[in-house]
């Protein structure tokens, strides 16, 4: 993304979010360096995607401390939202499967333009935001691994002829063209096979060893990672995340229940996004 990217660390201390239908999470304490791959891990269902929205301030926690980079949770959540994106997040992020890829990435840059970036960057000469936002879209692509020519109709290519890991590869891009220090990442895993599963989280590890922390939820951690579990758990009992192994024990992780991934799971996340997104009233 045009060089490294200066991450954030994240901390958490029994935190947790209590909703209408009770917890959503509880008890989750971790500590994680800046450029850590950091992963929720669990089943559907256990809070996973709201304890990833709320540790990039767009969903407000009920219980515990977080810090991202310093910024205290659930405090100065807009400050965090500043600094973090999300990606591949069901009900928040979706993509408009009628829209092309061309335009996805120029809207995206439009609004950063517009929203993230500062009044002197607006009234630069037009010539020069162009060429910035060129620059910003393909330092994305390149980061997300997404190659416009190998898709069917290239940049053209609508949503809908996108194959799964092509359509994550194009949430990502979309939320590093902001170039975030916090990027989070909703069902990183789900519906792919192990040979996606594997080029997925190499890709995301190459974006956490460029600098930006990454927060990704999946059904089973790789190696070499932060692991944080929204399992089942008494009241009040903390969550210990799982130290970081050498990733060169790494091996493609292979999940029995994730081989045929059943309608009912996907209902299920859904849910959870509704959930998220009630929540937190905004995204």
């Amino acid at each position: 993304m045009g060089g490294t990217v200066a991450g954030v660390g994240v901390t958490a201390l029994g935190l947790g979010l209590e909703g209408p239908r009770g917890w959503a999470f509880r008890g989750v304490s971790f500590e994680a360096e800046p450029g850590s791959l950091i992963t929720i891990e669990g089943p559907s269902g256990t809070g996973r995607t709201c304890l990833l929205l709320a540790l990039t301030g767009r969903m407000k926690s009920t219980e515990g401390t977080a810090s991202v980079g310093g910024t205290a949770l659930p405090k100065r959540m807009a400050a965090v939202r500043r600094v973090s994106a999300v990606a591949h997040v069901p009900g928040v992020t979706d993509l408009e499967p009628a829209l092309t890829v061309a335009e996805h990435l120029h809207e995206r840059a439009l609004l950063q333009r517009r929203f993230g970036d500062s009044l002197r960057g607006l009234l630069r000469p037009r010539a020069e935001r162009k060429s910035e936002e060129r620059l910003r879209i393909d330092a994305a692509l390149k980061a997300a691994g997404l190659d416009l020519a190998s898709l069917p109709k290239g940049s053209r290519t609508a949503v809908r002829d996108l194959e799964r890991p092509e359509a994550l590869r194009l949430s990502l891009a979309l939320a590093l063209i902001g170039r975030p220090q916090l990027l989070g990442v909703d069902d990183t895993d789900l519906k792919l096979s192990d040979a996606e599963r594997a080029e997925i989280w190499a890709l995301l590890k190459s974006v956490a060893e460029n600098g930006t922390t990454v927060v990704a939820v999946c059904s089973e951690a790789p190696a070499g990672t932060v692991v944080v579990s929204t399992g089942p758990t008494e009241p009040g009992e903390p969550t210990a995340p799982t130290a970081p192994t050498d990733a060169t024990d790494e091996a493609p992780a292979s999940r029995d229940a994730q081989e045929n991934v059943q309608e009912d799971v996907q209902e299920s996340d859904g849910k959870e996004a509704a959930d998220a997104l009630a929540e937190a009233g905004r995204a």
